[in-house]
């Protein structure tokens, strides 16, 4: 009895013990940094892409090291090694892709001792999101879903120790106000990166402004919105002679002085001379030093042992009166020592883009770099919302029912991968890129299941589901075979949505029913040549069904399609005539140029607004680099070969084909780039659908396509482009903020990423163009507006991928890209209403089901449902859904935004609140709790540090109101709140109920 009592209370004080250490982690356990001294802090680390030049797999194995060395998995376990083998030592880890691949495959043992370096902090997460993601190409809402994804795991695998304070973006080709912003939003105390223009940091450098104050908001508060920025010396490279990886050539330090070779003396001249000259450039006592680069420290003990001895070089010559002490520390460590400093310091209001990393190397041609990619994971988060959306609202239905067992947990992977600052961005290699694709593709099929089986609870039958992912090029075999067919539309936004179905058929006449039985006015129209030229073989659809659907917010509609018998002779063909003057609905007028086929003029008629305007597409011809400098084009790099691109074509060949539904003029610029001028009836904007590719390169020309548009608006150089699907950035040609600009290329210096919309204004007219996948924009002359759509080169860049941007596609000659650009004419005051809601419902546009239309009904009392609404009622204006996905079982992930920013509407631009416990018709939500944005931090936990600006007397105040009422939540312009609550379910009583 007495040794069980012994060993219990053995047990109990090692738990203490153990709670003991963890209370412990994060600043409280950083090293000494004395005053009176200039202290290094060196940060041992590796960056681990998340698939680039070998796929993630190979990556994290370490296969294919004839591409690259590379094994993520030899890195963890060599630094866990050397960690445990000296507690002085210090690592940090990023990737949360690459630790969760590691962590399953980890016994207990191997899992006690890394939960004990965490809790010691000896080795710390840091960003901690699923891979480092792009800041230019990437939306923001795929952004806050990677971070969460990350970020929940390490709070379920190792608590708060495991949660990052400090972000890392070290590789990102430029940094975006809005990541700023959603870091900020996130709890981060602070951001470091490693890349910035090369004349903005040599500014930088010289007035010691390398570490300063980001605002990532004009309309959220003080310091809401503000995040500590420091720039890295030297990328994140260590400095010059001290990288001491397997994969480096500089030498150890050879300390015993009997040795010919003893280089203590160099060492330490060196290492002192890198000190002082980066201490030059920095305003307090405390340095960085990264130590470590790409996939480094697969033999961590180079490292350690040499870091080791330069440690206890440099601190023994303080005996000697030297004032230099280094240190093993972390991002969080360096960031809290700068905190105590109590310094102030320099504000950042725009953003860092474009980057150039030298006179002639502008990184903006990975803005558009394959650009089917991206449409294919703009789509996928569209896919994927919906998919988390029907999980959360049918709960256990949606994983295990009679389609068998899905989830969204692979696409919300595949998309977390798909994220990375070379996966979006089209900067990977051909194979790596295709990988992204398969990933993306397996996560859709699990998705699949998940809404199918949701429908199937929420219809009340089994249906027979199918998805058709070729719509754009009108190829599916159940609406091309089937004589009837049932379509289901699924809106995943919180207002109702009118939406055009177009699907491909081969029959002549149909009649659609909508929900409630009634016809809906439906029309056939032909598939283009256009169209059948570009899917070739995949489909044979000889027409389109168009009609008009009234979906339900955050719910579906069920449309009804069958099939008349009318013989061929006695279908009426659409009108058709070539070479339109124009086309015109109630809402816009579009004018056609008499000799040269090209638009001439936009007219909004609701608003008496009238622009003259051409349009063509151009081609930059892509530099294979000149006497002024080596550098070619590539998958990162944007470099003309001259600052006029040449026209596609000076005459285009047209013609119209319009019914009661819709009016199109198609538009034949070359034989292999045309487009579709489409005007919608009770539409109020102009949809363009280009269509280019294959690039030709017979010519030995790598080309740079682009959509060009050509006003004589009066815009003094200025243009207006988002910042990842939000807020809105002035632009300026030739200009620079923080830096008296040398501009070198007068067109690539001049690109910005566009990841939903560009405009041009001047007092009275804006043009807005709305885009469906992230490109590169600008506007070279006033009055002028492009855009580039498909870019495909000859030769690489030398930026490390190692191949040409060729794309060769599915038939070896290049790849065709179909995509739509939006085009909205208005007064400036007015504009943000439409532009606004139209880029919501870009990202978030309704999903179509298709099924055979014999769905078996689960209850022989009800019939199955044909349409359903999971809100009471539909939100404001003014309000995003932007998040509905379960966290855990009964666990629901709520995130609401304000989508506007304040000022630029009258009717919108305010403060809106809302009953979240009266919000949705079939969830009951109770212990509701508001999350930080990531959702891994109840936010009455935030504590951030809080920073001075210079010219600030005092440190800016936040807002210490944490009450939460749930039926009293109020958002206020640019605005997210996040909140996690308990779900359960209840009968669905009908829409409006």
């Amino acid at each position: 009895m007495e040794s069980c009592r012994h060993r219990g209370l053995l047990v109990l004080l090692l738990l203490l013990g153990a709670v003991h250490r963890g209370s412990g982690c994060g600043p409280e356990t950083c090293p000494a940094a004395p005053d009176g001294f200039l202290n290094v802090h060196l940060i041992p680390h590796t960056h681990n892409d998340v698939g680039w030049l070998k796929t993630v797999d190979q990556y994290y194995y370490g296969a294919r090291n004839n591409i690259q060395h590379a094994g993520v998995q030899y890195i963890l376990d060599s630094v866990v090694q050397q960690l445990l083998a000296d507690p002085r030592r210090r690592f940090i880890y990023v990737e949360s892709a690459f630790f969760w691949l590691w962590w399953q495959e980890q016994g207990e043992s191997a899992k006690r001792d890394m939960v004990q370096l965490i809790q010691e902090g000896r080795l710390e997460f840091i960003n901690g999101g699923w891979t480092m993601n792009d800041e230019a190409a990437a939306h923001y809402s795929p952004i806050i879903d990677q971070m969460t994804l990350g970020l929940q795991f390490l709070q379920s695998a190792f608590g708060e120790c495991g949660r990052p304070r400090v972000a890392w973006h070290i590789d990102p080709f430029g940094h975006s106000r809005e990541q700023a912003l959603l870091f900020a939003q996130m709890g981060y105390d602070g951001l470091f990166f490693g890349r910035l223009d090369y004349q903005d940091k040599l500014n930088r450098g010289s007035t010691k402004k390398m570490e300063m104050i980001w605002r990532g908001s004009d309309d959220l508060p003080a310091p809401a919105a503000d995040l500590f920025t420091g720039v890295l010396p030297n990328g994140y490279n260590p400095p010059d002679g001290f990288c001491w990886d397997q994969l480096c050539a500089d030498p150890p330090i050879m300390d015993n002085p009997q040795m010919e070779d003893n280089n203590v003396d160099t060492v330490l001249s060196s290492f002192l001379k890198a000190v002082d000259l980066q201490a030059a450039k920095y305003r307090s006592n405390h340095l960085v030093m990264t130590m470590g680069s790409d996939f480094q420290y697969e033999n961590a003990m180079l490292w350690y042992k040499n870091m080791d001895k330069l440690i206890n070089l440099v601190n023994a010559q303080q005996v000697n009166g030297s004032k230099v002490n280094v240190i093993y520390s972390t991002p969080t460590c360096y960031l809290t020592a700068l905190h105590k400093a109590n310094l102030s310091w320099p504000m950042k209001m725009d953003d860092f883009f474009p980057y150039a990393d030298g006179q002639h190397m502008f990184w903006t041609g990975y803005f558009t770099s394959r650009p089917a990619f991206k449409r294919y994971e703009r789509l996928s988060n569209n896919f994927l919302q919906v998919c988390n959306q029907l999980e959360a609202i049918t709960g256990a239905a949606a994983a295990h029912g009679p389609y068998g067992t899905g989830s969204s947990l692979t696409l919300r992977r595949a998309m977390g991968v798909a994220q990375h600052h070379d996966a979006v961005t089209g900067t990977a290699k051909q194979q790596v890129n295709d990988d992204y694709t398969l990933r993306l593709y397996r996560g859709w099929e699990s998705c699949q299941v998940v809404i199918s089986n949701a429908l199937s609870s929420l219809t009340g039958a089994k249906e027979s589901f199918t998805f058709c992912n070729l719509l754009n090029i009108s190829v599916c075999p159940t609406t091309e075979q089937a004589k009837s067919f049932n379509v289901f539309l699924y809106n995943p936004l919180g207002r109702a949505v009118t939406w055009i179905v177009r699907l491909p058929v081969n029959g002549v006449v149909y009649t659609v029913k909508g929900s409630s039985g009634d016809v809906v006015p439906s029309e056939v129209t032909p598939v283009s040549n256009f169209t059948k030229a570009v899917r070739r073989d995949r489909g044979a659809a000889e027409r389109e069904l168009l009609f008009r659907a009234q979906i339900p917010p955050l719910g579906f509609s069920k449309f009804t399609v069958q099939k008349v018998s009318v013989q061929e002779r006695f279908f009426t063909k659409p009108n058709q005539r070539t070479s339109p003057a124009k086309i015109e609905n109630k809402y816009y007028r579009v004018e056609f140029h008499p000799e040269t086929g090209f638009i001439s003029g936009i007219h909004n008629l609701e608003k008496g607004i009238s622009l003259p305007i051409t349009h063509n597409f151009y081609w930059y011809n892509a530099s294979i680099g000149n006497d002024d400098s080596t550098q070619a084009s590539g998958a990162y790099i944007f470099r003309p070969n001259q600052s006029t691109p040449l026209p596609m074509t000076q005459t285009v060949r047209s013609y119209l084909v319009q019914n009661s539904l819709v009016q199109e003029v198609y538009q034949n610029f070359s034989s292999w780039c045309s487009q579709v001028v489409r005007l919608y009836s009770d539409q109020r904007y102009v949809e363009l659908e280009w269509t280019v590719g294959p690039i030709p390169l017979s010519d030995g020309k790598g080309k740079e396509v682009i959509s060009r548009f050509d006003s004589k608006l009066q815009t003094n150089g200025m243009f207006y482009t988002d910042a990842n699907g939000r807020q809105i950035l002035q632009r300026r040609r030739d200009f620079r903020e923080t830096w008296p600009l040398v501009q070198t290329e007068p067109v690539a210096g001049n690109y910005y990423p566009v990841t939903s919309r560009i405009y041009i204004k001047d007092k009275n007219i804006q043009f807005t163009v709305l885009t469906d996948r992230s490109q590169g924009g600008s506007s070279i002359t006033d009055g002028s507006l492009e855009l580039m759509v498909h870019r495909r080169l000859l030769y690489d860049d030398a930026r490390g991928v190692g191949e040409p941007l060729l794309e060769p596609g599915p038939y070896g000659e290049g790849i065709v890209v179909r995509g739509r650009h939006l085009l909205l004419l208005d007064t400036p005051q007015d504009s943000a209403d439409l532009h606004r809601t139209l880029a919501l419902q870009e990202y978030m546009s309704p999903q179509i089901i298709l099924s055979s239309g014999d769905g078996v009904p689960y209850s022989s009392e009800q019939g199955p449902a044909t349409q359903f609404s999971a809100l009471r009622s539909p939100l404001p204006t003014n309000v995003h859904l932007l998040t509905l996905a379960l966290h855990e079982p009964n666990k629901l992930l709520l995130r609401l935004e304000h989508p506007f920013q304040g000022h630029e509407s009258s009717n919108y631009s305010q403060p809106v609140t809302i009953n979240l416990q009266e919000l949705f018709s079939t969830l009951v939500l109770s212990e509701v709790e508001e999350m930080t944005l990531s959702a891994n931090l109840p936010k009455s936990r935030m504590n951030r540090l809080q920073w001075r600006a210079d010219g600030a007397s005092d440190l800016p105040r936040g807002d210490n109101s944490l009450f939460l009422d749930p039926t009293n939540v109020t958002l206020n312009p640019m605005e997210i709140r996040t909140f996690l609550a308990t779900v359960q379910y209840r009968k669905y009583s009908g829409w409006g109920s």
